[in-house]
């Protein structure tokens, strides 16, 4: 407002206010020319004590500074993939900083900075008369040392914050114009200038400072709007970039158009606009300033004044959008760091934030950019960004055997944060469908087959071969032993298999994914058992769930809570034997991860995305490590990796082979109506997970088998996919064979066929199936037990489990072969009679059977003929019944 139109009590405050400056003035002045005698021996004036009663000790906070994530180029050195920041600042030491920038600085903002005690006298006596008694605009009358004591005290202020609207209130504490603000920035600048050097001072000032935006510091500023270090600005740019200082809004240089930066400005010599007119106008005030203070030559001058303002704009970015096809992999970091570093005994204060944008950090990760580039390159050709027929989605994310390392991680989808993005193009996405919902992630997609090694690795835990036959016909499954609260779980389960093929062993079943025969391996198993071989490989839901949970709904749909405001868990979840097929929704790096587990031995190492962690100051700290554990034993890995490496051999992995000679592991998963497709597998050095199909679920989804990208079909673009990384990771990172398994993990196992004759043949077929057999009618045949009853079957004794047993049954018109052996012909023939039986053979009445066909104890239709052959009833055969040899005893018997 114009000093007219001021009030009598406005008047009245700003003289005041004067007053009490001027009460300061002598202190100001001996501060001017003496700072270490400022504040000593002048306790009689008031105004002085109450200035020495201000506190003089300023805490300089560390600056918050942007954190820069790094992958690794081909060549070995870092790739800046994104940084993250809340002020975008990169602090530098005086050296990396260009004269012309200090020298422009000291003439622009403070000409007397080497020569004051911290205050300027003459700019705050000029900027107090203009505030408080002219009444005109705000002047800076700030030294550059209160310059930047008030930038610290706002810095400080921000950095205790701990939410936006306390952030907001400390700013604007730190920067309200009042008599009380400014008498203790100039106590404090005094204070620093007795303990702090003038350079030190002023590159603290230059790395402190805003220059429009979220831009602060000089290297940053130079970085951005030059695309140069500020060790490198010329005099033109350099006087550009402090001209903003005085007004960071008006005088950017990123929004040539603004009206306040002078827009309209037209030249009178040639009419036209005038580009940055007023930061254009400050520049060469700060110019003539150097040239008046001689900083720089008239020949300077004159040539950095005619020299036009020409930003090279480089733009910065918070947010992983600058990382390309690895942003979704950068999402994943933030989230690492997000939630590792938070404190959660600390609610109100969220540390992984802080930390990530505020600490400056130099955070270098896993990710090999020449296999990223492959797998998205993959992806790229064989799976479109957006179909119009279903929500389609795809991913392959690669993970190390031994150390967890992810070296790969793509996606379908560009990716984005800003919602009107989101909003305008399906193309892009914020999920990153590779992990858990945690890290960013959905909440996961059935694994379909691929999760059958985990009842392979348990078949082979409880002490069953890979040759052990069992029943894999398709049939419906009753029973199931093992469930997590220890009941057995009873119903009707027949799933489908995928084509006709029988399985009988743990080999074939796995090599062609046979749903039955699994089952029937489940059956023989424990299904809480089956649940924690998987958890030991790592395996969990999406949504952060153990497999088995699930999160309860209100009759309304809406998620039900716990009395502590947490989401409550349904108390009747549990692993059901459909999940032995798939059916828990898991993130692709999950399952990369456990088949990087089984190709190490068994060893599991579960994902980490960061090698290391520099502070700004080099200092390393410790990144989140991957956790370790044997899984199975090394020997059941072996035989698992021997079985799962049939799927390439004419399995259902075939499509898959690399040709490179690598060998390799492998599961593929098809779920139900093929809306998810896998393919999962590992060599020795790589495991690489590759997901295919329908993003969100409900009416919408599409199977894969009906439909066709322009690479191929649907639902084989896993096997056009996987292949593509791999052979580069073959390439590139070997692989030695798979061990081979004990001998023992080949045993064929027998066990006991029931005794079944005498029940019926349902009956006989329940126990033999119960045992693990198969059932084939034999039909009927001769036995004297009633007809229908089983009679016998073949083989009998003990066989494989998966043998095919034939059930006969009785007919009704048997009858059993009587034991005629030392009967006459007479008695022998009663027996036969008796049996329904008739006699061939005919007898001396002194003679006796000695054998017969068939057998005592056989059965046989009534009617037929038993053959008998008689002889003497010492059994002599010689006649004269005298058993005792000759009495030449040459042996001869005659």
């Amino acid at each position: 407002m114009s000093a007219q139109n001021r009030s009598t009590s406005g008047v009245a405050i700003g003289v005041l206010g004067l007053v009490g400056m001027s009460a300061l003035a002598g202190v100001l002045v001996t501060a001017a020319v003496t700072p270490a005698l400022a504040v000593t021996g002048m306790a009689a004036n008031n105004g002085i004590s109450m200035f020495e009663n201000l506190p003089g000790y300023l805490e300089i906070g560390e600056l918050s500074e942007k954190t820069d994530i790094y992958a690794t180029a081909p060549d070995g050195s870092p790739f800046k993939l994104a940084s993250f920041y809340e002020d975008n600042r990169e602090e530098v030491g005086w050296d990396q900083i260009s004269q012309y920038v200090k020298d422009a600085a000291v003439a622009g903002e403070d000409p007397r900075f080497y020569e004051h005690g911290g205050i300027d006298i003459q700019g705050t006596v000029r900027a107090a008369l203009n505030e408080y008694v002219i009444g005109g605009a705000t002047q800076g009358g700030s030294s550059i040392t209160q310059q930047y004591v008030k930038n610290v005290l706002v810095n400080n202020a921000v950095r205790k914050a701990k939410t936006e609207e306390e952030k907001e209130a400390a700013v604007d504490a730190a920067i309200e114009t009042t008599p009380e603000r400014k008498l203790k920035e100039m106590k404090y600048a005094i204070s620093l200038e007795k303990k702090t050097s003038k350079d030190e001072i002023l590159r603290g000032y230059l790395n402190i400072a805003l220059f429009g935006g979220r831009v602060y510091g000089i290297q940053t500023a130079a970085q951005y709007y030059y695309t140069k270090n500020a060790a490198d600005l010329t005099l033109p740019e350099a006087a550009s970039l402090i001209a903003i200082v005085n007004n960071p809004e008006k005088f950017r240089l990123d929004n040539p158009e603004s009206e306040t930066n002078g827009a309209n400005t037209i030249d009178e010599e040639t009419g036209e606009v005038v580009p940055y007119a007023a930061t254009k106008q400050r520049r060469d005030y700060i110019l003539d300033e150097m040239l008046k203070y001689g900083k720089i030559t008239q020949a300077e001058h004159d040539e950095a004044i005619a020299t036009p303002i020409a930003p090279v704009i480089n733009p910065p970015s918070t947010g992983c959008q600058t990382a390309g096809g690895s942003a979704y992999f950068c999402d994943y970091v933030k989230n690492v760091i997000l939630n590792y570093y938070d404190d959660p005994t600390t609610p109100d204060v969220d540390e992984g934030a802080e930390m990530l944008k505020q600490e400056g950090l130099q955070v270098y990760t896993t990710i090999d950019l020449e296999l990223q580039s492959r797998a998205e390159q993959a992806i790229n050709e064989n799976v479109p960004y957006v179909d119009e027929r279903f929500d389609v989605g795809a991913v392959a994310t690669t993970v190390q055997p031994g150390t967890g390392r992810i070296l790969a991680m793509a996606q379908n989808k560009l990716y984005s944060q800003e919602q009107e993005v989101l909003d305008a193009d399906p193309g892009h996405s914020a999920i990153n469908l590779s992990t858990d919902f945690a890290y960013g992630g959905s909440s996961g997609f059935q694994p379909g087959s691929t999760f059958k090694v985990f009842t392979l690795g348990e078949w082979l835990n409880e002490g069953h071969s890979l040759r052990e036959s069992f029943n894999g016909n398709r049939r419906t499954f009753t029973s199931f032993p093992g469930m997590c609260d220890g009941s057995t779980w009873t119903g009707a389960f027949n799933p489908l298999n995928d084509d006709a093929t029988i399985a009988s062993n743990a080999v074939d079943a796995t090599k062609y994914s046979v749903n039955s025969s699994f089952m029937a391996m489940a059956q023989q198993l424990q299904l809480c058992k089956i649940k924690d071989t998987a958890q030991a490989f790592g395996v969990k839901r999406a949504d952060g769930l153990e497999l088995g949970q699930r999160f309860a709904y209100e009759d309304d749909g809406t998620p039900a809570k716990n009395p502590d405001g947490t989401r409550a868990l349904d108390p009747n979840a549990q692993f059901q034997p459909s999940a032995v097929l798939g059916t828990e929704e898991v993130a692709p790096v999950t399952m990369a991860a456990a088949f990087a587990g089984i190709a190490n031995n068994g060893y599991t190492c579960t994902p980490i995305a960061i090698d290391r962690i520099e502070t700004k100051d080099g200092v390393e700290i410790t990144p989140p490590a991957s956790n370790c554990q044997q899984s199975v034993t090394p020997e059941v890995a072996h035989a698992m990796e021997y079985a799962m490496a049939q799927t390439f051999n004419g399995g259902t992995a075939s499509a898959s082979n690399t040709g490179t000679g690598v060998p390799h592991i492998g599961k593929t998963g098809t779920t139900d109506n093929a809306f998810d497709t896998w393919m999962v597998g590992s060599s020795t050095t790589a495991a690489t997970a590759v997901w295919v199909g329908n993003i969100t679920g409900g009416d919408y989804r599409t199977n894969l088998r009906t439909v066709s990208f322009d690479s191929g079909s649907a639902a084989t673009a896993r096997h056009r996919i996987w292949p593509m990384i791999m052979e580069l990771a073959d390439n590139k990172y070997g692989g030695s064979e798979f061990p081979e398994p004990d001998p023992s993990a080949f045993r064929q196992v027998l066990i006991d066929i029931p005794q079944v004759t005498g029940l019926t043949f349902d009956a006989a077929k329940q126990a033999l199936e119960t045992a693990g057999f198969v059932v084939e009618d034999g039909g009927q045949q001769d036995s004297n037990l009633p007809a229908g009853q089983v009679s016998g079957t073949d083989p009998s004794g003990q066989a494989g489990r998966g043998t095919t047993i034939r059930v006969f049954t009785s007919n009704g018109q048997g009858t059993t072969v009587p034991d005629l052996t030392g009967l006459t012909a007479q008695n022998a023939k009663a027996a036969l009679d008796q049996a329904g039986l008739k006699m061939r053979g005919n007898g001396k009445p002194d003679q006796v059977v000695v054998s017969q066909d068939p057998p005592a104890g056989s059965g046989a239709r009534r009617g037929a003929t038993v053959n008998v052959e008689f002889g003497d009833p010492d059994g002599d055969d010689g006649g004269d019944g005298d058993d005792n040899p000759p009495a030449d005893g040459n042996g001869n018997n005659g």
